[in-house]
């Protein structure tokens, strides 16, 4: 680790946050600059509404958004005017704060009047969104799927997406949302670092049970269910491309202003979390994506009050450890020396 920067070049230089230039003429970086910013809640939601406008049926991947505070009125005029015109549509929303990760400061509402307002929406920007009421479950529970995607260059636009990934499944039996069960965050949501502290948490020893779990293994239930699972991946591919296509013209922008054409700089590659939802009829859903993705491969446990030791996880290492490899193996720049020679 360098905490003040390296002067001697290297091939990678792997940035813990964000892309900063210290004056990095070569090599490569493991960040992009303006990624942070580009899938922010707020970015990326108006990146794929553009696209929904211009093609609704291959982004419709992604649950209606709306803005707030800039889209509280139309938010609530459109609510309001398709219940008029459908009135057994008995919605649920989710207010996500635009910088929160974790599960920081998400909660659901059933009409646009519950928008707690009292300040926090002006001082902190939101967005709320369609709540998937119908979830593909497993064991009964709520699960989303963790799966991380190499955007190895920008132009060309070149692609990967890993294998397996992480499937990180709630804690309490999941019911449709009422007046009643709208505030159980163990139902709800399936951030693992708010599911961690249910009574219900079980950390596995095995990469098919428990409250994280291997994507695969679920790949597996499901194709013994019968599922087509071929088309699935073919689906999720297709998400996984066209959100990048979205976020394409941004990101080039600060690409173009950070590292100029004919100016020395490094080239960047980056790991992305993708987080997806799956419908009941298994079609998969966009919920976010996550620019700088934890690559722990342990957890804490409590062995006394207070008193905390980190615990291999086998769910973590089996994933992350071979994201990790692919990665650098994938942007090996001794690859393209060895080729020359």
């Amino acid at each position: 680790q360098f905490p003040l920067g390296r002067r001697l070049p290297c091939d990678i230089y792997w940035h813990g946050v964000s892309f900063h230039d210290n004056n990095i003429f070569s090599g490569q970086v493991n960040k992009f600059p303006g990624m942070m910013e580009t899938v922010r809640k707020i970015t990326l939601s108006r990146a794929m509404r553009t696209m929904q406008d211009l093609f609704p049926l291959e982004y419709n991947f992604y649950p209606r958004s709306w803005i707030l505070p800039e889209e509280l009125s139309l938010f609530v005029d459109e609510v309001r005017t398709t219940k008029d015109s459908n009135p057994s549509w008995k919605p649920t929303f989710i207010v996500k704060p635009d910088g929160g990760c974790q599960g920081d400061g998400i909660y659901l509402i059933k009409d646009p009047s519950d928008i707690r307002l009292t300040g926090s929406i002006q001082s902190r920007p939101a967005v709320v969104q369609e709540y998937i009421c119908k979830p593909l479950l497993m064991d009964k529970l709520k699960f989303d799927i963790r799966l991380y995607v190499l955007l190895k260059s920008l132009e060309p636009l070149e692609i990967y997406i890993a294998k397996d990934g992480l499937s990180r499944f709630c804690t309490e039996p999941y019911q449709e949302p009422t007046l009643k069960n709208l505030h159980q965050v163990f139902m709800h949501l399936t951030n693992y670092s708010l599911n961690i502290h249910s009574g219900n948490f079980i950390h596995s020893d095995s990469v098919n049970t428990g409250s994280k779990r291997t994507f695969s293994s679920i790949l597996c239930r499901l194709s013994s269910r019968g599922a087509d699972v071929k088309k699935l991946w073919s689906d999720i591919i297709s998400l996984v491309i066209k959100t990048i296509i979205a976020l394409t013209p941004e990101l080039k922008v600060y690409y173009q202003s950070d590292i100029p054409a004919g100016k020395p700089g490094p080239t960047c590659f980056q790991i992305l979390g993708f987080d997806i939802l799956l419908m009941k009829n298994l079609k998969p859903m966009l919920l976010e994506v996550n620019a700088n993705p934890s690559m722990r491969i342990e957890h804490e446990q409590e062995l006394s009050p207070g008193v905390f030791e980190n615990v291999p996880s086998p769910v973590d290492k089996e994933v992350k450890v071979a994201v990790i490899r692919d990665t650098l193996r994938l942007v090996d720049p001794q690859k393209k020396r060895r080729k020359d020679i």
